[in-house]
């Protein structure tokens, strides 16, 4: 029976995202390619201390019985990285000491990454090179740069995955947004009251929800529980296009924080989620103060021009 990914949740993830490989990084930007490999052949033998995703890696491959035959996981986990294969060494001696089962990697040396998530048909990619996340949000994947200096997860809720989301511009599309900030927040309310009945556009992180979802429905094999959360900066009569969006899609959200600009990171601390995803970089700032991070570039807040 020939291997495939097909109907799994797949999360790609850069080894700084999953590993502590901060100082190792400085040497790589700085353009020194061989003593960057030299550091990493010394360090071989040195795992790599957990990174600001490597929770969140842990619960996902932890969702899965591990002695459940591989054809019938739900969930992989694959290292998609700048790196070189001789790092690669060293991510995979970290993840056997760390007891993570991190079987598939790709390592490029240099090169862009991203055009590996098409054959990996991965739902997420979560990295901390902001060209790589953006060209893998282009391509139609789900993609956020991962804040390194977030804090870790709280080890508080062993037993469940806790992913909470923004909504404009990271699970709906900016259209909402671009309103507000074309001509202010009256106009922003009297444009959602008005068209409360009519579904949002999806956004970016849309069909990692619907996968999220799809997970939570059909149950662990190892006990493990999704439970998911809406923070947004929306308050009463604009929370009301929301909750329908996600009953029109058929989806369902754990729990909703309407917050009306309220600053979001007290409320993460409540929550105290596995990752957060928020297209705005002030709200990713005040977020990874509460748990790990990951800002989703999209929309009229991060455009270029």
């Amino acid at each position: 029976m020939a291997v495939t990914l097909d109907g799994k949740l797949v999360v790609a993830i850069s080894s700084r995202a999953v590993f502590d490989f901060e100082a190792e990084n400085r040497v790589f930007e700085s353009g020194d390619d061989a003593a960057y490999m030299a550091m990493q052949r010394e360090r071989l033998e040195l795992p790599a201390r957990p990174g600001v995703a490597g929770a969140l890696v842990r619960k996902l491959l932890a969702f899965d019985a591990p002695d459940l035959d591989p054809a019938r996981r739900l969930v992989e986990v694959v290292v998609v990285s700048r790196n070189d294969p001789v790092s690669g060494l060293r991510v995979f001696r970290s993840a056997r000491h760390a007891g993570l089962r991190l079987e598939r990697g790709v390592f490029t040396r240099g090169r862009d990454p991203w055009p590996y998530l098409a054959p990996l048909k991965a739902n997420l990619f979560l990295s901390a090179n902001s060209d790589d996340v953006r060209a893998a949000l282009d391509a139609g994947f789900p993609a956020a740069r991962v804040f390194s200096d977030s804090v870790q997860a709280s080890q508080s809720h062993p037993d469940e995955i806790r992913i909470a989301f923004d909504g404009d511009a990271v699970l709906f599309s900016d259209e909402s947004e671009r309103v507000f900030q074309a001509d202010g927040l009256d106009a922003f309310q009297r444009h959602e009251e008005t068209h409360a009945q009519r579904p949002l556009p999806s956004g970016p992180f849309m069909p990692l929800l619907m996968a999220l979802h799809a997970l939570q429905k059909g149950g662990s094999s190892a006990g493990m529980r999704i439970r998911t959360a809406l923070v947004t900066a929306r308050s009463a009569p604009a929370h009301e296009r929301a909750i329908r969006t996600l009953m029109d899609w058929g989806l369902e959200v754990d729990e909703a924080m309407f917050l009306g600009g309220l600053d979001k990171g007290p409320f993460l601390q409540q929550f105290e989620p596995d990752f957060y995803f928020d297209d705005q970089t002030r709200h990713c700032e005040s977020a990874a103060q509460a748990g790990p991070t990951g800002h989703v570039p999209s929309g009229i807040a991060n455009r270029l021009d």
